[in-house]
């Protein structure tokens, strides 16, 4: 727990000073070690906020600091793939195969690339034991990939593709770019924006991370499987003990969190550096709370002259594509092409608000009819996608406050 009296930098705009105080408050009543958040309104920054210590040196949690947001890196993977379908030159209704002629092995000639936009093509895993070394080849996850059998008949079911997401919708960005993934994300939307924000962390980046804090057990442990916070002083226990506990052996959930091939079994692995250094963009970007609304307020408006989505191609992005219980996570999340849709079990800022969680409590969002942005970035991991107090906040203060 941090301490009271933790120290508190940046600045809010008039009228918007509710928000700093409830972010003060989840260091003295929800357990914030060390985090951000941004928030961006007409293309303009109305907040930015750090607080606390990145890492056991008491190293102040600021400005500099870089943090892994986890699945909050799908907004970025889905963007990549969405610049591409804006330009003419990906066809999201398009077979896979017509952009990456191996993946029709196993009778996946005809699953569209819009499936694994929206967790439909059943890839939540490969159907062989992967090491944590071929886990960050690229060739090697998406060979694995290519050649495996779903785990359900493509498109009769939607579930959570925890890890898979990003190799099966990043090659077919770099099948249709010729860039490899992680470059086509640093050209194409951090450069142009000017974002602290990479998918393959460069090695003098490396010293600005604030190391993950896990998760704890205790009384949150019911919502572990949604991707976010509690928080507990009990010594925690391996996250997929703890499914296997509550879902039985086997469960889907523990398979594509640790996915590919149980290669991420051990979740400690997230705070090595060669980790964060290769491409997995559905879980390793790194990024800051600046970085990750800054790029989603770009697709909601132009950003010092940058826009990164037209309203047309928003407006099928956040389009609702699977509504109802997830065969991985069981909460019924509504999604988009990329993104989650505001609701019940993903609270965003209502209306056609659109974002992603990442594990532990990170979020990005947008809102494309009130153009505001934002995003929470957190050390200290927690669970329970609806049920972090620390972003539920946030968000209802924003909602309430812009208009």
């Amino acid at each position: 727990m941090a301490e009271h009296g933790v120290e508190i930098r940046g600045s809010v705009e008039p009228g918007l000073e509710e928000i700093r105080d409830l972010f003060e408050r989840n260091f003295t009543e929800h357990g914030d070690v060390g985090a951000g958040f941004a928030l961006f309104v007409d293309g303009r920054q109305v907040v930015d906020l750090t607080g606390g210590v990145a890492d056991g040196s008491g190293r102040a949690y600021d400005d500099d600091t870089l943090q892994l947001v986890f699945s909050s890196t799908k907004g970025a993977t889905a963007i990549c793939a969405h610049l591409l379908a804006q330009r003419g030159e990906l066809d999201l209704s398009a077979p896979v195969v017509e952009y990456w002629p191996e993946f029709a092995a196993h009778g996946k000639e005809h699953v569209p690339v819009s499936w694994l936009l929206s967790h439909k093509s059943g890839l939540i895993d490969v159907d062989r034991d992967m090491t944590l070394d071929e886990a960050l080849d690229w060739d090697a996850v998406t060979s694995a990939l290519a050649d495996s059998v779903p785990v359900w008949e493509p498109g009769t079911q939607h579930g959570y593709h925890a890890v898979t997401y990003g190799w099966l919708v990043g090659e077919v960005v770099r099948r249709v770019s010729g860039r490899p993934f992680g470059r086509f994300f640093a050209e194409e939307v951090a450069a142009p924006l000017g974002l602290d924000f990479w998918i393959g962390l460069p090695d003098e980046q490396q010293h600005r991370v604030a190391p993950l804090i896990p998760m704890g057990g205790g009384d949150h442990l019911p919502m572990m499987m949604s991707e976010e916070g509690g928080g507990s002083d009990e010594p925690p226990k391996g996250l997929v003990e703890l499914l296997n506990m509550f879902l039985g052996e086997g469960n889907l959930v523990a398979r594509a969190l640790c996915a590919p091939g149980g290669a991420f079994t051990d979740e400690q692995v997230w705070n090595e550096p060669r980790l964060r250094a290769a491409e997995i963009p559905a879980a390793n970007g790194v990024t800051n709370a600046t970085g990750l609304a800054r790029m989603y307020a770009a697709t909601v408006g132009e950003v010092d002259g940058v826009r990164l989505l037209d309203d047309d191609t928003v407006e099928r992005a956040i389009e609702v594509q699977v509504e109802g219980p997830d065969s991985v996570l069981i909460f019924p999340i509504p999604f988009g092409l990329g993104f989650m849709r505001h609701s019940d079990a993903s609270p965003l800022v209502g209306g056609r608000s659109f974002g992603h969680y990442g594990a532990g409590g990170s979020v990005g969002f947008a809102d494309p009819d009130r153009h505001l942005a934002g995003a929470y970035v957190m050390n200290q991991m927690h669970f329970g996608l609806a049920g972090d107090p620390r972003t539920a906040a946030l968000l209802d203060a924003v909602d309430r406050l812009v208009r």
